[in-house]
């Protein structure tokens, strides 16, 4: 249950959690100003009024995509997640990798954000070292129930970007790295391409489910 608890609220978490928690420490540096200014623009979407209707669920969804690639580094977060399998790879390939990697990651998890409720966040710290970052917080369900998530972003030029998000300690790199290895050691990459290609992977079971 409690594996279950993590895993439905982790995209909640990890798209809007940082937009409407308490305010940031005056401390806070930029890779926690700059996740917080670009989840706002997502928070921003999610209460337009003209996009709620169902019949604009499309729509929606790919509004929300748009501000979600402006805060996460999805090239870099497929590399990490294919692990040793990506120096393989061409470039081509690893452009398709990306971009199939992008749309589980829609279907696995952006339909999940609609359920958000005004769950809160309590910011716990942050750690940079050079062009690495850690954003520490606390997710706090209505139930009272407090989950920490650290947010791993990246430097690119001026930008911090997300590359990888811990649940208590689970990290969803890790998690889809170890599905995707064992599709390719019992099989091949060209089938995890063709499951991915048709849909047959969503989200990864937790290790400890």
């Amino acid at each position: 249950m409690r594996q279950y608890l993590i895993w439905r609220y982790l995209v909640p978490v990890v798209l809007i959690g940082l937009a409407v928690g308490a305010p940031a420490s005056a401390r806070a540096g930029a890779p926690t100003e700059q996740l917080k200014a670009s989840v706002d623009q997502i928070i921003k979407v999610l209460e337009d009024p003209a996009l709620k209707p169902e019949s604009r669920v499309r729509d929606r969804r790919a509004a929300i995509r748009k501000e979600a690639e402006g805060v996460f580094d999805f090239t870099e977060t497929a590399k990490r997640a294919l692990g040793r399998h990506w120096q393989a790879l061409a470039e081509a390939d690893r452009q398709e990798f990306t971009s199939l990697f992008t749309d589980l990651i829609e279907r696995a998890y952006i339909s999940k954000i609609e359920r958000y409720s005004g769950e809160r966040i309590a910011y716990t710290g942050e750690v940079v070292d050079g062009g690495l970052a850690t954003v520490r917080t606390r997710f706090v369900t209505k139930q009272g129930t407090e989950i920490p998530v650290d947010y791993r972003m990246q430097q690119r030029g001026d930008r911090w970007l997300v590359y990888d998000v811990s649940v208590e300690g689970v990290s969803l790199v890790n998690n889809y790295r170890t599905q995707f290895d064992k599709i390719i050691q019992t099989s091949s990459y060209a089938e995890l391409v063709r499951k991915m290609k048709a849909a047959e992977l969503t989200q990864p079971a937790s290790p400890r489910s």
